[in-house]
């Protein structure tokens, strides 16, 4: 068996590039190397794919520490003609010190790394072994891929901190039968070495594997399968084809290893959703899983995660009648398609990942992606007028575009830069941004053009005029309530039992004021009194004192915290909790209103052209939904949940309105 050892690349009589050129063809990109390290190696699985298959590529990214049981072969192995000093060749110092800490990314469902394994061997269009470890800076051979010149595969050079990695691949041979190959690279810095014979240049560049032949070769077959084992890597199933790629002693920006891989899980999501999504009921095309020393980390849904799930409707929407085409008229030409949603929804809770795309509290944005649906960047537009409203795009470019559109973004196929081209090409990007820009002016209707009878002050302004309101009076029986910031009101109402605007407590008395913390509570505990009528039980206490018999207790609302805003489905709802606590069937009504700035009042009746807001339904503590406009419930400490959808950019007030039902 060969024992696979180290070459350093020595500068030939005809030059090389030095690895510090290829570590900077990158250049230096805005997103970290974790999230580059997603969208590349994904690029790279997606145009591996085989091709004509069904089966989906199967992605994972898999971090461990290398233990006891292997942790001698590593140093064993891949310290054998190693460099000598630690400066020009850090993987030494790494594998002698300490734990050996890894991170893989594997494809199957791919070709593996196949073709001739010398460079100047390969002239048939089988080379992806010398396009990925050998040459740099080779165009596309994948029609409608997405990478364009390899660049990408630096990242994995880039993430390790000693610059190296392993390639373990699984690959078709040109009889039909199967090859593992298994090889080491290390890309660091260029320097010069002292020997015998006089100083020599290097390269920075070093290849580990059989070093017997005049090249460094992979070990290949049963060598590479039994090296493999060794150092614990995973192996490939008998007819199973694709590649795994080590970094060792990744980078991780500081995080601890399971908050990487929370991070990376989330990146995958935000970067690669439209390979995760079902589309004309086949499925979808990738899938992805995410480990850190032996526990999975889920990677989110994207049609249950916020706010991508409104990019996957966008995307529905440009697959489907609704989306638009896109033209450049001079010169004439297709671009592609476009798709927009626009909803009411609650602020957004910024994750590391969203603030690397920029997106913080506020979705305005376009997804821009090439005929592979790979995201190439989410292109901001301009924000809504409401802080409780947000639009999502989706812009794929067409087939015959897709050249022009590749050769505009940077190493990192992240943006897309009209000025990096030549005309018409640069006309036809620019076109692109400006159609977009007048798709999203119309969204929006940011044009100033008002519909006749509407008021005159754009309804977009109210829920900025209102969203500092915050408390208010607040009681058991009765009361009026107002959201926290975000253009909600909400006004509990007992029936008849307290007049319209009047706040009563269940004994008849005023309702309790207003905590002065603002906080919406009244000034008391506010809880129940023994008799269930609040307050601090005082209609109990007359009722024994006279010796009557106990009033009858009439049904009344009680509300649990403010309105808020989730998800249902595909669309964003208000939601109010209430409980209705006195025991006995009683039936619920919704009172709905809207309020505009400068009015003080409610608006019941729409102007020409207004939408209202309405009920969807009563749903109960299982998440049952009943769709009526009144339903009767039995009386008790279960909590209920009115589900309504808002009146765009207007402040909604929610009323729940109560009465008992006569027994038949």
């Amino acid at each position: 068996m060969t024992e696979p050892r180290w070459f350093s690349q020595p500068y030939p009589p005809e030059g090389a590039s030095a690895a510090e050129g290829i570590r900077n063809q990158l250049g230096r990109p805005e997103l970290d190397l974790l999230t580059i390290l997603v969208r590349e190696s994904a690029q790279n699985s997606w145009d591996a794919r085989l091709m004509p298959s069904a089966a989906q590529v199967d992605y994972r990214i898999d971090m461990w520490t290398v233990g006891p049981a292997h942790a001698g072969a590593w140093r064993e192995l891949l310290l054998d003609g190693a460099p000598t000093s630690a400066e020009t060749f850090p993987l030494r110092e790494t594998l002698r010190h300490g734990p050996v800490r890894v991170l893989a990314v594997s494809d199957r469902g791919t070709r593996g790394l196949g073709g001739p394994t010398r460079a100047d061997n390969a002239v048939g269009p089988e080379r992806d072994f010398v396009s990925f470890i050998r040459n740099i800076g080779e165009p596309r051979d994948t029609a409608l891929g997405g990478g364009t010149y390899g660049f990408g595969k630096g990242i994995f050079y880039l993430l390790s901190k000693s610059g190296t990695v392993l390639v373990h691949s699984r690959c078709r041979t040109a009889r039909g039968g199967y090859e593992t190959r298994l090889v080491g690279c290390t890309l660091w810095k260029s320097y010069v070495a002292s020997e015998p014979q006089g100083d020599r240049r290097y390269t920075g560049r070093h290849w580990w594997g059989n070093t017997s032949g005049d090249v460094v070769e992979p070990l290949v077959g049963q060598e590479a399968e039994t090296t493999a084992q060794r150092l614990g890597l995973r192996s490939f199933g008998p007819e199973e084809t694709g590649t795994t790629v080590v970094v060792i002693d990744p980078n991780l920006d500081e995080l601890e290893p399971s908050e990487a891989a929370d991070y990376l899980a989330e990146t995958i999501t935000w970067h690669l959703w439209p390979k995760m999504i079902s589309t004309c009921g086949k499925p979808p095309a990738m899938r992805f899983s995410v480990t850190c020393d032996g526990v999975q980390h889920s990677v989110p849904e994207p049609r249950e995660t916020r706010p991508l799930n409104m990019f996957v409707a966008a995307y529905e929407t440009m697959t489907g009648p609704d989306g638009s085409d896109l033209h450049c008229m001079k010169p004439k030409r297709y671009l592609g398609r476009l798709g927009l949603v626009k909803r009411i929804m609650p602020p957004l809770e910024p994750t590391r990942a969203s603030r690397m795309l920029d997106i913080e509290d506020l979705v305005h944005h376009v997804c821009l992606m090439r005929p592979a649906e790979l995201v190439v960047t989410y292109h901001p537009g301009p924000k809504p007028p409401s802080v409780n409203q947000g639009y999502a795009g989706v812009f794929r470019a067409d087939e015959d575009m897709d050249e022009t559109y590749a050769k505009a973004e940077p190493p990192t196929h992240d943006a897309w830069h009209p000025q990096s081209l030549d005309r018409p090409e640069s006309t036809f990007v620019q076109t692109t941004f400006r159609r977009i820009a007048e798709a999203q002016e119309r969204l929006l209707s940011l044009g100033g053009v008002t519909r006749p009878g509407a008021s005159n002050v754009r309804l977009g302004a109210a829920s900025s005029l209102f969203s500092g309101l915050v408390g208010g009076a607040w009681g058991i029986g009765g009361a009026t309530a107002y959201s926290k910031p975000g253009s909600t009101v909400t006004r509990a109402s007992q029936g008849d039992e307290a007049e319209e605007g009047t706040p009563r407590s269940a004994s008849g008395r005023p309702a309790p004021k207003a905590s002065p913390s603002g906080t919406g509570r009244p000034a008391s505990d506010g809880a129940d009194g023994p008799d269930g009528f609040g307050g601090d039980g005082q209609s109990f206490i007359e009722a024994q004192s006279s010796g009557g018999a106990m009033p009858r207790r009439r049904p009344r609302v009680q509300y649990v915290g403010d309105p808020y805003y989730d998800d249902r489905g595909d669309a964003s709802v208000l939601v109010q909790e209430f409980r209705l606590p006195v025991p006995g069937l009683q039936q619920v009504r919704i009172d709905l209103a809207v309020t505009l700035p400068g009015t003080g009042g409610r608006e019941t009746d729409p102007p020409i052209g207004a939408s209202m807001p309405v009920l969807i339904g009563w749903e109960n503590g299982d998440g049952r939904l009943y769709a009526s406009e009144t339903y009767v419930i039995e009386g008790s400490e279960s909590v209920w949940r009115a589900l309504v959808r808002p009146a765009p950019d207007t402040m909604t007030e929610i009323g729940i309105k109560v009465e008992a039902v006569k027994a038949p």
